[in-house]
């Protein structure tokens, strides 16, 4: 296996740059991360940006909505979205980026939703209850968002991804809004630590694993609960009846056995399943626009997401 070029040469400060999450508390990890954010000088441009509040299962709930530069004729797709950043930390900014680029290039409404970050915030199912009620808000609101109403997403990177796939399963499961399909980018999937991919790269890969079971920690503290799908989404019994889905998947990620392990199965449970396997990425890379093999993924999803979304529904 061969690590991407641009991040090997970059590879061991991005590992000692990344702050010991394992030993803070989740106010204290988002405060470091926070303070080394930068917004970006020009973003790039969209018809329109706007922040919301909706109402929430537990109170106000923040949004914000992206609306694409440029559309075909006729209502785009909504992509409502989950931030990465271990259930922990990341908000509406770190994930600026990323959301006006998938909101060009789909093109479509991206609404990125301001989760109840753990633990004190909230633990879960917080996070998860979050992102199906802003799921919910978006279906409801599909008119106002000048969007088709057939071609509803949910994605999310990481933890992210992991709300994006127990929104799937939760919409199924309590006969919620028809989901058109579900972009899951590296996402968090179980518990389990003993994977290949996390005994391979596991430390020296950017997100090590200390850090990537503290974010279990914060989240999910009881074990017991972390058996449940809305929290490990391959622990569903039944995984039929969901959307199609779209797989990225990392391959010098600790991350990267259970995606495809998610991947297999929804595969088995006849749901369509494009996986696009990025072998020199790490965990994260979506979010490293300076690295072209962020570009090559992003372009791949969408793509991807494209094609198992068809034509817009024609009035």
């Amino acid at each position: 296996m061969i690590l991407d070029a641009q991040i090997a040469r970059i590879i061991e400060a991005l590992n000692a740059g990344f702050p010991p999450v394992h030993t803070m508390t989740g106010e204290e990890a988002r405060a470091v991360i926070r303070s080394r954010f930068t917004p970006s000088a020009a973003p790039e441009p969209v018809a329109d940006v706007y922040d919301r509040t909706v109402a929430g299962p537990d109170g106000p709930l923040e949004i914000r909505v992206y609306r694409p530069s440029a559309a075909d004729s006729g209502p785009v797709p909504t992509l409502v979205y989950a931030h990465g950043g271990g259930w922990v930390f990341c908000d509406l900014d770190s994930h600026d980026n990323l959301c006006r680029d998938f909101a060009n290039r789909l093109p479509a409404v991206v609404v990125s939703v301001h989760y109840r970050r753990a633990p004190e915030e909230g633990r879960w199912p917080a996070a998860a209850e979050d992102m199906y009620a802003a799921t919910v808000w978006a279906a409801d609101h599909i008119g106002e968002l000048g969007a088709d109403p057939s071609r509803l997403l949910v994605g999310g990177d990481s933890a992210g991804g992991n709300l994006a796939a127990v929104t799937a399963l939760m919409a199924r499961d309590r006969g919620g809004p028809r989901l058109g399909g579900q972009l899951l980018l590296y996402p968090v999937i179980d518990a389990d630590f003993d994977t290949a991919s996390y005994r391979r790269f596991g430390r020296g890969f950017y997100n090590p694993q200390p850090a990537l079971q503290w974010y279990w920690d914060q989240y999910v503290p009881s074990v017991a609960d972390r058996s449940n799908p809305y929290a490990s989404p391959l622990h569903a019994p039944d995984l039929s009846g969901l959307p199609p889905a779209v797989a990225v998947i990392a391959g010098h990620d600790p991350l990267r056995d259970e995606g495809r392990s998610y991947a297999d199965a929804l595969l088995r449970a006849g749901v369509p399943t494009a996986v696009r396997y990025f072998e020199g990425g790490v965990h994260g890379f979506m979010t490293m626009p300076t690295l072209d093999i962020c570009h090559r993924a992003r372009a791949q999803a969408c793509a991807a997401l494209t094609e198992i979304l068809g034509p817009a529904v024609t009035k």
